[in-house]
This record gives structure tokens, C-alpha cells and sequence, in this order.
């Protein structure tokens, strides 16, 4: 059976989760919904719709867990977390996953 500090200690881990979840996707929110909807000449770009939206919300809530993980002095977990928040963010830099629609790239300065 376990405790109730295990149990407190679960349910800030999910809340944790959760709450990077959240921030994820709303610094997601502003890039998706430019190319989801069009900024330019009705242009999508639905890339960052199944990329930018899951490596957003991943690392979010691998970032607040490794947060976590680091304030109740869990080196290694934290390290691993941090680890896999690196490499989220170097597959969100290699495929470009919060990209604009090809025609805002494109247009220059007038834009």
C-alpha cells in the first residue's frame, strides 16, 4: 500500500505534466494557428499541426517534470528528462516544426 506522500508525490508529478502540457501547447498556439489558418494568401502549412503541436506538448511536459525532478534532488531522472528535452528541441529545429506557411518565408520585406 503505498503512502500518502507517495501518492501527494504522484499527483504533483501529473499536475506537473499536465501544467507543462499546457504551456506547450500555448507557445505552440500563436505559429499554429499562422499556418493553420492562412496568413497569407489562405497558405497552410498542416506540418505544424501533427509536428509542432506533439513535440510542443512533449517537451512542455518533459521540461516541467525535469523542473521537478531537479527540485526533489533526483539527479538522474532529471538528467534523462533533460536529455529527452534536448532532443525534442534538436527534432523541432531539424524539421523546422513551428514553420510559417511557405508564401511568408518567401515574400520578403514587403511582408
Amino acid at each position: 500500500m503505498k503512502t500518502r506522500q507517495e501518492a501527494a508525490t504522484g499527483t504533483i508529478g501529473c499536475a506537473a505534466a499536465l501544467l507543462g502540457t499546457l504551456a506547450g501547447t500555448a507557445a505552440w498556439l500563436p505559429h499554429g494557428r499562422n499556418a493553420l489558418f492562412g496568413a497569407f494568401e489562405g497558405e497552410t502549412n498542416p506540418a505544424v499541426l501533427w509536428l509542432g503541436l506533439p513535440v510542443m506538448a512533449l517537451g512542455g511536459a518533459a521540461t516541467a517534470l525535469a523542473i521537478l525532478a531537479a527540485a526533489k534532488r533526483r539527479g538522474r531522472l532529471a538528467a534523462g528528462l533533460a536529455a529527452a528535452v534536448a532532443g525534442l528541441a534538436a527534432f523541432g529545429y531539424a524539421f523546422d516544426v513551428l514553420a510559417a506557411p511557405q508564401a511568408l518565408q518567401d515574400c520578403g520585406s514587403p511582408c
